[in-house]
């Protein structure tokens, strides 16, 4: 049995590096369970697209050209930022914020080009104009600051702890001292964790859904990352994983966008204001990461843009 469950994770692994996303998969597997479209009411969450949108950004104006927004995201994380293998459907929080942000920017979600973006290649695609925005669990800090903008937060979560139900000696990240913690290169809870005084011994994986999957797996002790990425996976492997401890940083998410472009900037911002006070925010967050587990929490004050 202990065989066959061993082999079984290790495809799941296999699969997920040559997709560079989530697979559609078993019940209580990795983060490859199809989540379904957010409802509010029984009804899919919708935004109207606004016409003649017009604004001075080179980024905006290309995008305008093709058709077309290209927007980064995650594909792996359950109730932010997932990709149904067998759809190839996005759902989550993030694709909820992606899409109202596009609607105010003219853009309807058939207009949406999603693309997968690892966290270490994120600057990088914005920078080079891989993608128009990234929107995927995005922390705001003075590192990436230097080499894009950011407009947000529109949400604060912070680092946590996931480990198997079973667990009884991690309770937080004072208890990680030689244990096996994974968490994923380019992400800031790597940084948080790989600190002497917590003392774990840290494995470097690039999805986290790969943590996760070594976890149940028995190859690591926990995994780290914001909470409510955790929940998440937790929620979908109910009875085999939770979230243990407080949360111990401050993780501010914003939307990533090129540097220097200040009108994109001031209209993604306006964006996401408009939809958190017409409600659309608080549905979308009950119709997703709700549902894993977070409470909802009021939106966080914009920060000034400079």
């Amino acid at each position: 049995m202990k065989l066959r469950k061993s082999a079984a994770v290790a495809a799941a692994i296999a699969a997920l590096s040559l997709t560079a996303t989530a697979c559609g998969g078993k019940d209580g597997s990795a983060g490859d369970k199809p989540e379904g479209p957010a409802k509010s009411g029984g009804k899919e969450l919708s935004y109207t697209v606004k016409k003649d949108v017009s604004i001075d950004s080179s980024v905006f104006k290309a995008a305008k050209k093709r058709g077309k927004l290209i927007i980064g995201a995650k594909a792996d994380q359950p109730y932010l930022g997932f990709e149904d293998q067998s759809t190839k459907k996005r759902s989550g929080f993030d694709i909820e914020i992606a899409k109202m942000v596009a609607a105010d920017l003219g853009f309807s979600p058939k207009q949406i080009e999603w693309k997968t973006v690892d966290s270490g290649a994120r600057e990088t695609a914005v920078s080079k104009g891989d993608v128009d925005l990234m929107i995927g669990t995005y922390t705001i800090n003075p590192e990436r600051k230097k080499q894009i903008d950011f407009a947000g937060p529109y949400f604060h979560a912070g680092a946590s702890l996931l480990v198997r139900k079973d667990e009884k000696d991690i309770k937080g990240p004072d208890t990680v001292r030689g244990k096996k913690v994974c968490s994923i290169v380019g992400s800031t809870p790597l940084q948080n964790i790989k600190k002497p005084k917590y003392g774990a011994k840290v494995t470097e994986l690039s999805k986290y859904s790969e943590c996760v999957a070594q976890m149940l797996n028995n190859q690591v002790d926990a995994v780290t990352t914001d909470d409510a990425i955790l929940m998440g996976y937790a929620a979908q492997n109910k009875g085999k994983l939770k979230v243990v401890g407080e949360t111990f940083s401050d993780e501010p998410y914003g939307v990533g966008l090129k540097k220097g472009d200040a009108a994109l900037q001031k209209a993604v911002a306006d964006a996401i204001k408009a939809h958190q006070k017409n409600g659309d925010y608080k549905k979308a967050f009950d119709a997703t990461i709700g549902i894993s587990g977070s409470k909802y929490q009021e939106p966080p004050a914009f920060t000034d843009p400079k």
